[in-house]
């Protein structure tokens, strides 16, 4: 029996096509290495703070900020762009190929990746919107964009629901990468014949640390999405920068917010290597 086209195969083939150019994968390894000096950056300027030697709790817009104040600053915020645009890109393709899983057969685990793709694909698309801002000196990011759209989100029929479910996914995501770093699985993702054993040692100590970083902020956001959900309060929802602030406010705080400014330092360093060594198209 032939198997009929889907009507989704008209849009994957020249995606497929396009992704298995050489100038895709670099690209996409630049995405890897310009999210990696972001997060590198926010870690960076958390860990300054928890210390008391300056810095400050930011986001990855902020990053972008401090980044095209430096000498420079606009050619590197350029590369960065480009690299942006770049892992967008990987996200969009991941999302309509699912390159990193093998089969037809499509479950809910492979759904809510591919979801999680777009979404991801959509944040960074964000994110280098601000950077062209930026470049242009047409201002950055205006306002909190977390309030706005927890805003908007109440103003809606059920919004408290709505947001309160926001805030419920949020911790799951965080939560899954609290796993992720536990199982430390990621580890397959990269070039491992590439790679020698001390490097594979630290490519799984800086990945777990960070990936489990990413994923106590990611909790904390959305435990603060609930808050704004329960009572109907935009302002109670937090960014990134406004969730490692609050990790400074609890007792030992100064401990607490240096300790994952470290895992985010960790991470931007483990996104870099993924730049050199993950398996971009399995």
């Amino acid at each position: 029996m032939t198997r009929r086209n889907s009507p989704t195969d008209s849009i994957k083939e020249p995606v497929r096509r396009a992704s298995a150019q050489p100038w895709f994968e670099r690209l996409a390894r630049l995405g890897y290495a310009a999210k990696g000096l972001v997060y590198f950056i926010v870690g960076f300027l958390a860990a300054q703070a928890a210390f008391g030697s300056g810095g400050k709790t930011t986001d990855t817009s902020g990053a972008l900020t401090t980044i095209v104040s430096q000498p420079f600053g606009k050619f590197l915020l350029f590369l960065v762009t480009i690299g942006i645009v770049g892992y967008v890109l990987l996200r969009i393709v991941q999302t309509i190929l699912d390159p990193e899983h093998a089969g037809e057969k499509m479950d809910a685990k492979r759904i809510a990746t591919r979801i999680g793709y777009a979404f991801s694909g959509l944040a960074y698309a964000g994110l280098a919107v601000t950077a062209v801002k930026l470049m242009t000196g047409s201002g950055g990011s205006s306002g909190n964009s977390t309030q706005d759209w927890t805003a908007w989100f109440l103003s809606q029929p059920f919004g408290q629901w709505l947001v309160g479910f926001g805030g419920a996914v949020t911790i799951g995501i965080g939560f899954s990468y609290i796993y992720k770093a536990f199982k430390g699985k990621f580890r397959h993702n990269f070039k491992l014949h590439e790679m020698s054993n001390n490097e594979q040692t630290w490519a799984v100590r800086l990945g777990r640390l960070g990936i489990a970083a990413r994923g106590i902020v990611f909790s904390i956001i959305g435990v603060f999405l609930i808050q704004a959900a329960k009572q109907s309060d935009a302002s109670e929802a937090k960014g990134f920068g406004e969730a490692l602030a609050s990790l400074q406010q609890q007792p030992f705080g100064p401990w607490i917010l240096g300790l994952v400014a470290l895992g985010l330092i960790s991470y931007g360093i483990y996104s870099v290597i993924e730049a050199r060594y993950r398996q971009i198209m399995h």
